[in-house]
């Protein structure tokens, strides 16, 4: 018995340390995965991040940082609060992806065996979003003066077109992403911005305060701010942009101490199918004439805290598709809700921790049903003390509205489709699609995909891809064709991806089959295992 204890400890930690190393976190079986899948899209040669994270090297080059901004939760971004209100494309990684990284990091970063690597997924190149139907570039580069002070600049950029045409999303691709802050889009066919722009001796106009001519306020296309992908209008759905028109770019260059020169692309993608229903929108701001009622006038004294709250009342039913948040640096926070004639309230979009870095479109999974008398409220909150890190203004200064930097915003876009029959029942596709999913989508198929975990013993994760809009079943059966759950509920989904999660903690081990059927009939079963 005396040489048993040393011998049993040895043992023990023999087989402790051959568990560690078999559970030792390394880039090829762990982290390339996460990083390929949440990062890189940005993280990329030819798009807005400056890093890029495309193989072992790059990413190591960068861990420290990594591991750093993923646990503080800054990035991957996402501005709004997941549990105020779901909406389409959410990112952010999962608490044990967080400490994966976190792990290899403080490990050394080992990479592993690279046979096990998941190879760098296939991204277009030139566009996020595919092949573009119309390319239009500015005609010339315009400088950013090196002044440290912004500049909005409208372009007038002849489309060409012999025919109306349906549009489906618009994609600017900057020529300087480092003066580019943001752009908007819209249309002119009376020929005055074209006019506008052969009296300024530059190359476009001023575009301080909007698109300088009445008409193309009220015509605006989704719009670029950096980081995000073009928002695509959902089967059906589109804007129109008519023949013999020019596209005008209202570009906002950002401060710079040294000039800068850009020529950016516009890529414009036009709808394949028929469009029944054209997107538009309400906008509410600070002003009377925008319907919005304030609970007090848009200013912040120097050294004040102020929370602006702010109403719209729908004069129509309207299904609502996508919202748009906007401030500048004394922006804190944005919470956005409807409430219902009969008193009930739905979450829109609360975004916590305003940050101007980070702003976009935010798009709703399904129709955000509003009927007439429904009250929009919008509360924005703002920071004019020096205990704002972003106050651009030092001391503090007394600020309003208005379209600079150093001004500040209450402007909340809301894309809209008048009502119809049955759009309580639409849902929207996630575009957030893999190369194999398009190809299916491309190729006319509805199809589904490997469950997944498989076997499981808690939950299963099933997606699919559907050609066309159309009404689906998903529905999970025994060997006998007894059917223990659905889900899709019969409602109608969009073109595109969508996932569903079944709880199987109660259905007991065996064999199951998981069935997609759609209006086009019964497109796949799969079988998987419950333990």
């Amino acid at each position: 018995m005396k040489h048993f204890i040393p011998y049993f400890f040895l043992i023990l930690f023999c087989i402790q340390g051959k568990v560690a190393k078999t559970q030792e976190i390394t880039f090829a079986s762990d982290i390339a995965s996460i990083i390929y899948n949440n990062c890189t899209t940005c993280h990329r040669p030819g798009e807005i991040a400056p890093s890029a994270f495309t193989s072992y090297d790059e990413i190591k080059n960068w861990g420290g940082t990594i591991k750093y901004v993923t646990q503080s939760k800054y990035m991957p971004p996402w501005p709004p609060n997941k549990e105020y209100a779901h909406l389409i494309g959410e990112r952010g990684l999962t608490d044990e992806e967080i400490q994966h990284i976190a792990t290899w990091v403080d490990n050394g970063m080992p990479q592993g065996d690279m046979s096990l690597a998941p190879e760098l997924p296939i991204f277009p190149t030139g566009s996020q979003v595919g092949e573009p139907d119309l390319v239009l570039t500015m005609k010339e580069a315009f400088v950013q003066p090196g002044n440290n002070t912004d500049t909005y600049r409208v372009f007038v950029l002849p489309t060409g077109l012999t025919e109306d045409k349906q549009v489906a999303t618009m994609e600017l691709r900057p020529g300087n992403a480092k003066v580019v802050h943001h752009a908007l889009f819209s249309y002119d066919t009376t020929g005055e911005a074209q006019a506008l722009d052969n009296q300024d001796p530059n190359y476009g106009y001023d575009g301080f305060g909007g698109f300088g001519i009445d008409a193309a306020s009220s015509t605006q296309f989704p719009g670029y701010v950096p980081g995000q992908k073009p928002y695509i209008y959902p089967s059906g759905l589109g804007k129109l942009l008519p023949a013999n028109s020019d596209l005008l770019v209202q570009m906002h260059y950002a401060p710079v101490p040294v000039a800068e020169s850009d020529q950016s692309t516009i890529n414009i993608f036009f709808k394949e199918e028929t469009v029944e229903r054209q997107v538009r929108e309400f906008i509410m701001l600070p002003f009377g004439f925008s319907g919005t009622e304030l609970d007090q006038p848009f200013f912040i004294p120097a050294n004040t805290e102020r929370t602006f709250h702010g109403t719209f009342t729908t004069p129509i039913d309207v299904s609502i598709l996508a919202i748009a948040p906007h401030m500048h640096l004394l922006g804190q926070h944005w919470e956005v809700y409807m409430e219902a004639p009969d008193g009930t309230i739905t979450n829109l979009i609360e975004i916590p921790t305003w940050d101007f870095n980070w702003q976009g479109t935010y798009n709703f999974p399904k129709y955000m049903v509003a009927k007439a008398g429904t009250t929009i409220h919008a509360i924005a909150s703002y920071d004019n003390t020096t205990n704002n890190p972003q106050n651009p203004n030092n001391p503090p200064q007394f600020v309003t509205w208005g379209e600079k930097t150093t001004d500040e915003m209450y402007y909340l876009p809301i894309s809209y489709v008048p009502y119809q029959t049955g759009d309580e029942d639409v849902i929207f596709e996630d575009s957030t699609t893999s190369t194999q999913e398009q190809v299916s989508i491309e190729l006319g198929e509805d199809r589904l995909f490997d469950p997944f975990p498989n076997p499981t013993s808690t939950e299963l994760n099933v997606h699919f891809t559907l050609a066309m809009a159309q009404r689906v079943v998903l529905s999970l059966q025994d060997i006998n064709g007894r059917t223990l759950a659905t889900e899709a509920n019969n409602k109608v989904h969009y073109r595109g991806r969508h996932e569903y999660t079944f709880d199987v903690m109660q259905i007991p081990s065996g064999t199951y089959s998981v069935t997609l059927t759609t209006d086009r009939g019964v497109v796949q079963t799969k079988q998987v295992k419950i333990n």
